[in-house]
């Protein structure tokens, strides 16, 4: 049985040099790519091959190993430019005061605040609005009893951690998308850079950013595996159009930026299918498209409901 669950809860470099009739050429390896070159003249050395014909192999592959080192420096740079825009979100309930005054509440940051739930979000605008899914902060969204609250953990663009209680704006379930707001003031957040869904191929990469089980931003990787498919919401309905991934998510990433090789953000991870009764990410997971939370949220902000639900 299988379900579809939300996610709420280098080596020293050492310089080798070859050296032909014509050239010579400096190359900075890792010891491990010394090691496989040591490994391939060996080989070809046994095979009757000249010193030529290994100086052309080895050039050949510490270019396609530059090739790779630039592609992991490229998905550092993408984490270190992204990952401050994304915040990690408590789900908390409060306790009255046992003060006389009985209808003071504790505060968000007293220890005796039970965390019920865990999730990720990202910074939509220097104003300090949170998007992330409607399930992470049902709880919040639906309170009537006002011992709910929400932290919100983030950075500020000098690298200062902040903790910060969200208010909640606005939120549709039929889409699971939600928007917070934190108080900013005197501080400088860096909003993450938003892309399109409308041009996305399967096959490209892409990169999952959140904070799964609590352990604060984590990136994971993968590619687009599908396009177009159907997801549930908490209320039922059916949202359309989600953007499948093998990029994994996991409890806790739900509502944090799936983004792309540019760093954009394409989506919002919200599902991933499992194994009924593991919890654990099967490779299967889905995010809601950001064209969609681009005709979602400006009318969560301004009106704290989606445009269908004004009239």
């Amino acid at each position: 049985m299988a379900s579809l669950s939300g996610c709420w809860c280098g080596a020293s470099p050492i310089i080798s040099r070859f050296t032909s009739s014509s050239s010579s050429i400096k190359c900075i390896l890792t010891r491990r790519q010394t090691i496989i070159l040591a490994s391939n003249s060996l080989i070809l050395n046994n095979l009757g091959f000249s010193n030529s014909d290994f100086f052309s192999f080895s050039t050949a592959i510490a270019m396609q190993n530059d090739d790779f080192q630039q592609e992991e420096d490229r998905v550092v740079d993408l984490f270190k430019e992204t990952s401050p825009s994304v915040v990690y979100i408590e789900d908390l309930a409060v306790a009255k005061s046992s003060s006389k005054d009985s209808s003071q509440l504790t505060d968000v940051d007293d220890e005796t605040a039970k965390v019920e739930g865990t999730g990720s979000g990202f910074i939509w605008d220097k104003f300090g609005h949170i998007v992330t899914n409607y399930h992470v902060v049902a709880k919040l969204a639906t309170d009537t009893s006002g011992l709910q609250r929400c932290k919100v953990f983030l950075t500020d663009t000098s690298r200062h951690t902040l903790s910060k209680e969200g208010k909640i704006i606005g939120f549709d379930p039929a889409y699971d998308l939600a928007v917070l707001k934190v108080d900013v003031e005197g501080n400088n957040i860096k909003p993450v850079a938003v892309g399109t869904s409308r041009n996305l191929r399967v096959g490209q990469s892409c990169f999952a950013i959140g904070n799964p089980y609590g352990y604060e931003n984590t990136l994971t990787t993968g590619v687009v595996s599908g396009l177009g498919r159907e997801i549930p919401s908490p209320n039922g309905r059916a949202i359309r159009g989600a953007i499948q991934t093998d990029a994994a998510i996991n409890a806790g990433n739900s509502g944090g930026p799936l983004v792309d090789s540019n760093g954009h953000v394409i989506g919002v991870n919200t599902a991933t299918f499992t194994r009924k009764g593991t919890g654990v990410s099967s490779g299967v997971n889905f995010a809601i498209p950001i064209d969609t939370v681009l005709r979602t949220v400006p009318y969560l902000i301004v009106y704290g409901t989606p445009y269908r639900d004004r009239y």
